[in-house]
């Protein structure tokens, strides 16, 4: 097959029942526990602010084309998140309200661009969840090339096709399709003991001593000291 136009299309997915089991958790959570590395950054955020979870479906595209994305949605499975590597460029949209609306149609999970979106009445009134770089009325070619389900970039990290995504209010975070569920019970843990380290702290029972071990304590132990004036 010629680099630049392939497509791959049988890849694994995480388990519906694994999927379903990261649905209520924060990416802030999974962010601690994949020791803070996998969380996307370089501007990417919601654009309706619906939580995004499935398996990544990707496509690496030119700046400013969006042939192979288009082709994407035809033979992406229903539920799985379309991740568009346009480059980061953000000077044409590679997403707008007629591919979310054939995206609805087929129950896909929704997109993740690294780039540019744009109609955002569209995108604000869909149920599908939309996190992109940027917004402009700029339209795309549709020339190619574009390769799908290949390794990609979106955020600063590499998405492998498979992967489990995680996005909400404060952004995306991407596990690896391999360590999901040996991940999830780090997972589950973390979240519930800040949920109720949060709930100790509200009704007056959290104790003081506790925080001074955990930061005062990592203070001291890199050589932080306190003075009076």
């Amino acid at each position: 097959m010629p680099i630049g136009f392939r497509a791959f299309l049988d890849i694994e997915r995480p388990s519906p029942e694994l999927i379903d089991a990261y649905r209520e958790v924060p990416s802030s959570n999974i962010g601690d526990c994949v020791k803070r590395m996998n969380c996307m950054f370089g501007g990417i955020r919601s654009y309706n602010r619906i939580n995004l979870i499935g398996p990544a479906f990707t496509v690496k595209v030119p700046a400013g084309d969006n042939l192979m994305a288009q082709v994407a949605l035809d033979y992406a499975q229903p539920g799985d998140i379309i991740v568009i590597d346009g480059a980061g460029y953000a000077d044409r949209a590679l997403v707008g309200g007629m591919m979310l609306a054939y995206a609805e149609e087929r129950k896909l999970g929704g997109f993740v661009v690294n780039g540019a979106v744009r109609d955002l009445d569209d995108i604000h009134n869909s149920p599908l969840p939309v996190f992109a770089m940027a917004a402009t009325p700029l339209g795309p070619y549709r020339e190619g090339p574009g390769e799908i389900n290949v390794p990609v970039v979106c955020g600063g990290q590499v998405v492998m096709p498979g992967d489990l995504l995680v996005g909400d209010s404060d952004g995306l975070v991407v596990i690896p399709r391999d360590d999901a569920a040996e991940l999830l019970d780090a997972v589950r843990k973390n979240l519930a003991m800040e949920q109720d380290e949060m709930k100790q702290m509200k009704d007056g029972t959290y104790a003081e001593e506790h925080h001074k071990e955990i930061f005062t304590g990592a203070f001291l132990k890199r050589g932080g000291s306190f003075h009076h004036s």
